[in-house]
């Protein structure tokens, strides 16, 4: 749970698009310490890098069926079985689209043959409700369709705070008019930027896409995952685009803090 000095804290473990770009590990937010918005392949990795065991994780929330947002939950299972919740005494609630069970399923019996169709039936509750309560949280979210590659059935979140702040999590899209009907009523916004300008797609965002978000919704806070350039810093890959300062690159360790009173700060990594 989030530290008694804020009210809410989500914690973005990873940055990168699928290519893994110099000093991100693919994009990953982890929201009070126990919501995780989707499960990539680095996922074990992040959550030890920022001390969250995945015993503690009650709910997964799965944006889209792209192996960098889902190949990592067959070893988020495993782990759970025989590591750190070995008496599988927690259960995960993983929310996800119709026919999810069963492209999950059957990446975990494809990759552990055997080892979790126990776990597969009674320690994970499936859920595929558009929208709810996430349960043991001060969280509830709706789920609503993107601009993505049509095959991943891409979904974003509405997650909503019980003291009203609103966060919205695009999963991966390009530019659509549902992520900007939504935006007017957030406080903060969190988009992709996986192509850089001069690569032609509708499915992701651009720098260019991004900066003309931020000046139909100056008053909302933009962030950016799912990034295409290297990490600051990194003199290797795609060099990181020029933003206006409102629009916060987001770096792999960084995190949003909501104060009591509504306050947002962003802690970024040391």
């Amino acid at each position: 749970m989030p530290s008694s000095r804020y009210m809410a804290r989500i914690d973005f473990l990873g940055s990168g698009n699928a290519f893994l770009p110099h000093g991100r590990m693919h994009a990953l937010v982890l929201v009070d310490d126990c919501v995780l918005v989707d499960a990539p392949p680095t996922v074990l990795a992040q959550l030890r890098r920022c001390g969250t065991s995945p015993s503690v994780l009650k709910h997964v929330l799965i944006t889209h069926w792209h192996a960098d947002h889902t190949f990592g939950f067959p070893f988020l299972l495993l782990e759970r079985k025989y590591i750190s919740d070995p008496e599988c005494e927690a259960v995960l609630n993983v929310h996800l689209r119709p026919g999810g069970r069963g492209l999950l399923g059957d990446l975990c019996r494809t990759g552990f043959p055997g080892s979790l169709e126990e776990s597969l039936e009674e320690s994970v509750a499936w859920s595929e409700a558009e929208t709810g309560k996430l349960q043991e949280t001060e969280w509830s979210f709706e789920r609503f369709a993107v601009k993505h590659v049509e095959q991943t059935d891409p979904h974003g979140y509405e997650l909503v705070h019980s003291s009203g702040f609103r966060f919205l999590h695009c999963g991966d899209s390009g530019p659509c008019e549902e992520i900007d009907d939504r935006a007017r009523r957030c406080q903060v916004v969190l988009l992709e930027m996986g192509i850089p300008d001069f690569v032609e797609s509708p499915h992701h965002h651009t720098p260019s896409d991004v900066v003309a978000f931020s000046e139909r919704h100056p008053h909302t806070l933009v962030l950016v995952t799912h990034n295409y350039s290297s990490a600051r810093g990194e003199e290797m890959g795609f060099p990181m685009p020029e933003l206006p300062e409102s629009v916060i690159q987001i770096e792999d360790g960084d995190s949003l803090l909501i104060d009591d009173d509504g306050s947002i700060f962003m802690k970024r990594k040391s």
